[in-house]
């Protein structure tokens, strides 16, 4: 309820159209995610070289790290991934698999060293990395739910300023002379006018501004309000989001190494749904609605990153600070909907959301610390771990041009918490050539327990009601070896396999200013496997 009221007021205030187009605290969360990347000796040791440095992959989390160096480098890295994920709704599973290659990170650093007191050499790098590959498919299928999207779009129409408070018929009725899409107080309220002009409801008869889906009543609004025989939902992810970075290194009295690097990151994430409901209603099989999004949001980013490295004999002690990453961000997005229902005048009936829609804000994800410890034991083997910090708490949507404030921003607070990052990995080599790694990497969630349970409702991102809640750490195991054909030249080679588990939501709960939910959300379990394979090729020089 709280929500609902807080939207609403923000509605009523705004006269910014495109404001409330997309952008919930999923999207958010969506937008401020990585996963683990960098070169194969990194990622086969779980990423954990904060500690360490003198490796390529540590300019964009602690730059301190170049200063280790003792040469020049260059390397490149090729990757080989497979994403499997399997659904569970109410018992019916179903499989989806994507494969992908690419080059995942390519870098250089340059050594420089000095005869000024203190500073014993300095290194400059560059390095290109894969942030996230967004690449993914899930299908979702059932032989019935107790409420249909119908009912959910009907009950936000219904309820769209307060509980009991929904928009009027007129306000919602496509004219000639009338565009709700471009009618300010119902800027964030697209997917009822969307479900509206598509026939999913209609208005209750005698009561004012009740709505109710259609399937199941008479033409004339009277009936039992039918569920769905069957449901189904495909979604479809693309893209990726990718980092540039500049970093410098100092190696001061061996002793103390320093950091400092500059990155820019470039976001292009596409989705695409396909949602669709059928009916038995009168004793007949057939009656259907469907809904059809697409969306492109893509994204300029740049943050800064700062760190030491402290050796002791064989231990060494790093902490680094990521700064957030601020983003100027483009989203580009369509919506399609219809029905039939045999019984009604017009069985059929379609609609679909303005062309060329699109909206423009800005967006900031958490900052970052990164603690890290490691122990070197000359060059026969290394132990070490990195611990990460997060506050979700702190993502943050502003509008482009009047820094307007996003609803989306107070249900972030109330929905997120730290998100903690452990990475464990160890090196041993039999020979100065030859070198075997593992690592192990978990992640936890930062949603609270709210939002997992789905205690709260999460109002839909411009026309799409989907969305997906973690329900349990993400883990990453980790395994690769080495070998140096030369004291120059060199090949890594890393297998990375990652598990998530999530819940799969087709819409929201729905609350009244009652405790008790008013539209249940049956939830599929999804779950995501991730197996991938990186080789690194290198020279120093």
């Amino acid at each position: 309820m709280k929500k609902i009221v807080l939207l609403s007021i923000i509605v009523l205030l705004s006269g910014n159209i495109k404001l409330f187009a997309q952008g919930n605290e999923i999207d958010a969360f969506t937008l401020s995610t990585s996963e683990l990347g960098g070169t194969a000796r990194s990622m086969s040791m779980g990423g954990a070289f904060g500690a360490l440095g003198g490796d390529l992959s540590v300019i964009g989390n602690n730059p301190a790290g170049l200063g280790v160096y003792r040469s020049s480098e260059i390397s490149g890295t090729f990757d080989l991934s497979s994403v499997n994920t399997s659904t569970n709704w109410s018992g019916i599973t179903a499989d989806r698999n994507k494969k992908r290659f690419a080059a995942d990170n390519y870098a250089f650093s340059l050594y420089f060293p000095t005869s000024a007191d203190g500073i014993k050499n300095w290194s400059f790098g560059f390095s290109y990395n894969r942030l996230k590959n967004f690449k993914r498919s899930y299908l979702m299928s059932s032989k019935g739910q107790p409420y249909s999207m119908a009912d959910f779009v009907a009950w936000r129409a219904a309820n769209a300023f307060g509980y009991n408070n929904g928009i009027s018929k007129d306000d919602l009725t496509l004219t000639d002379t009338y565009d709700p899409y471009n009618y300010n107080r119902l800027s964030g309220h697209w997917l009822s006018i969307l479900g509206y002009e598509a026939g999913m409801y209609d208005l209750y008869p005698s009561k004012s501004n009740h709505y109710l889906s259609a399937f199941g009543l008479d033409p004339d609004g009277y009936g039992d309000v039918a569920s769905p025989t069957r449901s189904s939902l495909r979604v479809n992810e693309n893209g990726r989001s990718d980092e540039y970075n500049l970093g410098l290194g100092f190696n001061i009295s061996d002793f103390l190494y320093f950091g400092v690097s500059l990155s820019i990151a470039n976001l292009d994430y596409q989705y695409s749904s396909f949602y669709d409901d059928e009916f038995q209603t009168n004793n007949r099989n057939g009656d259907y609605l469907y809904m059809e999004n697409r969306l492109n949001t893509k994204g300029i980013g740049v943050s800064g990153n700062i760190g030491v490295i402290l050796t002791l004999d064989a231990l060494r002690l790093g902490v680094a600070y990521n700064s957030p990453r601020y983003y100027d961000m483009t989203d580009y997005f369509a919506a399609w909907a219809g029905i039939e229902i045999y019984t009604y005048p017009d069985p059929k009936m379609d609609n679909f959301t303005p062309e060329d829609s699109y909206s423009e804000y800005r967006f900031s994800t958490p900052d970052k610390w990164i603690f890290s410890c490691a122990f070197v034991f000359g060059q026969s083997a290394i132990i070490s771990s990195d611990y990460e910090i997060m506050n979700y708490k702190n993502m943050l949507f502003t509008d482009r041009r009047d820094d307007a404030g996003f609803p989306a921003n107070d249900f972030i607070n109330e929905d997120y918490t730290y998100s903690h990052t452990l990475k464990l990995g160890a090196e041993v080599k039999p020979t100065r050539q030859f070198a075997l790694r593992a690592g192990y990497m978990v992640q936890t969630s930062p949603m609270c327990k709210a939002l997992v349970n789905n205690d709260v409702e999460v109002l839909p991102a411009g026309t799409i009601p989907h969305f997906t809640t973690v329900t349990k750490p993400t883990n990453y195991y980790t395994a690769g070896l080495g070998y140096r054909f030369s004291p120059n030249f060199y090949m890594d080679l890393a297998c990375i396999y990652r598990t998530n588990d999530s819940d799969a939501f087709a819409f929201s709960n729905t609350y009244s200013n009652r405790p008790e939910v008013e539209i249940f959300a049956t939830p599929a379990k999804l779950k995501t496997k991730t197996t991938r394979f990186a080789l690194t090729l290198g020279y120093k020089f």
